[in-house]
């Protein structure tokens, strides 16, 4: 007839071992599909390229990257930056700006001040600033260190 088991139970571990198989395949298959759908119930994510920033990392980074032309609290070849986060673009009274910034009409947020610092040419056309933070990730950091000066 057939190989004996000497165990005894070769066809109750087979059984065991088959329906653990099943619940496996079956959780998985759950887990794929949930996952699925979850990425379909997931919240619309905001069009700006703007991203949570770390505070701590953007004040070294301005210290490091914008600190040859911008300090907080005096103008240089840049104007001033202490709450620049909220205000209307050109409006440091001391600073000589590009005609194009102070017709601009831009108030700089985390949207504006991304795209500002991702190409400013492209935002107001002969503007005088022509440094640019090409990553994402530091301009979130920047801007988030500006947005804690400006208490906002």
């Amino acid at each position: 007839m057939g190989i004996e088991n000497k165990t005894g139970n070769g066809g109750a571990m087979r059984g065991i071992a088959g329906i653990v198989l099943v619940l496996v395949v079956f959780a998985a298959a759950g887990a794929f599909w949930m996952s699925r759908s979850a990425v379909k119930a997931a919240p619309a994510v905001q069009s700006s390229n703007a991203a949570q920033g770390d505070a701590v990392r953007g004040k070294s980074l301005f210290e490091r990257r914008c600190g040859s032309c911008h300090t907080l609290d005096n103008d240089k070849e840049g104007p001033r930056l202490r709450g620049v986060y909220g205000r209307k673009a050109g409006t440091v009274a001391s600073f000589k700006y590009s005609d194009g910034l102070t017709k601009s009409g831009i108030s700089w947020d985390a949207d504006t001040l991304d795209k500002w610092l991702t190409n400013p040419e492209k935002i107001v056309p002969d503007t005088d600033m022509d440094f640019l933070l090409g990553k994402p990730d530091e301009r979130a950091d920047v801007i988030a260190y500006l947005k804690q000066l400006s208490n906002k």
